[in-house]
């Protein structure tokens, strides 16, 4: 497969989403693109605020808790959280003072997430936004994502939920996660746009060329066993986004080498 490339059609979904916005917000719009690991979600980002000066970016990647709050996470409620990805494992405080600082024009700090290390890279790495921006572009794999109704949540979905979580405690708290802080989040969007994979069956492969990336070198029978079980956290959500359980407002359709084959108004 191919590297995650930025198109011309891609930009114009994307500017299609920022107008949108536009015509939507009260003050600075702000625009989220969601879609599953390796879709070429942050790519798209980095490329259209380089085009458009003014334009603060960051990623829901980037506010995960630290890895000593997952464990806690872990201890409290189920072991699966001491994975970050599924909702709860995101520092929702974090995100919306990053956000209110960037709409009322004060010089920001956005935050950084190192996932080789996978802990929160020191402040002082940090980029700083010192202007109020022309726009807030943020991207994250479950911008969106709408809860699931109860009784979805009964069968486990993959072997991860039916050897780890046979009682649905982590499904289940994940689940009220969307309903509640992670909707009031999702809803401080103007507009959104999802990058929609042709299955879930090649989001294990976009996965794999990221983790690829981020080694610098290829991946062993150990490093695919590791994204194979760590792509299963996601995958119930996905799945569940994938079948038309999203906000988003522009639906860009990709292929297998995410090449665009169709754009639509979510309705």
């Amino acid at each position: 497969m191919d590297e995650p490339d930025v198109s011309t059609e891609l930009m114009a979904a994307l500017n299609a989403t920022v107008m949108l916005a536009r015509a939507r917000a009260q003050g600075v719009p702000v625009v989220g693109v969601a879609g599953p690991q390796g879709s070429g979600k942050t790519t798209l980002v980095k490329a259209w605020a380089q085009a458009h000066p003014g334009v603060a970016v960051f990623s829901l990647d980037d506010v995960y808790l630290p890895s000593a709050e997952r464990r806690h996470l872990a201890e409290r409620i189920h072991p699966l959280f001491a994975t970050r990805g599924p909702p709860g494992t995101h520092d929702l405080n974090l995100f919306n003072q990053t956000l209110d600082s960037l709409l009322n024009g004060k010089a920001t700090s956005a935050p950084s997430f190192d996932k080789l290390a996978d802990e929160p890279r020191d402040r002082a790495a940090w980029a700083v936004f010192v202007d109020q921006p022309s726009i807030v572009l943020i991207d994250g794999w479950c911008l969106g994502a709408m809860q699931q109704p109860d009784e979805d949540l009964i069968e486990p979905i993959n072997a991860l939920e039916a050897q780890e979580d046979r009682l649905g405690r982590w499904r289940t708290y994940a689940n009220q996660c969307l309903e509640s802080s992670y909707a009031r989040a999702f809803g401080r969007f103007d507009a959104m746009m999802y990058l929609r994979a042709p299955a879930f069956e090649v989001i294990e492969a976009w996965r794999g060329q990221q983790e690829r990336g981020l080694l610098g070198r290829s991946l062993d029978d150990d490093d695919r066993r590791r994204i194979s079980r760590f792509v299963s956290h996601f995958e119930r959500i996905t799945r569940h986004m994938l079948a038309g359980g999203h906000t988003a407002d522009v639906v860009v359709q990709l292929d297998e080498r995410r090449g665009i084959t169709g754009v639509s108004a979510n309705t």
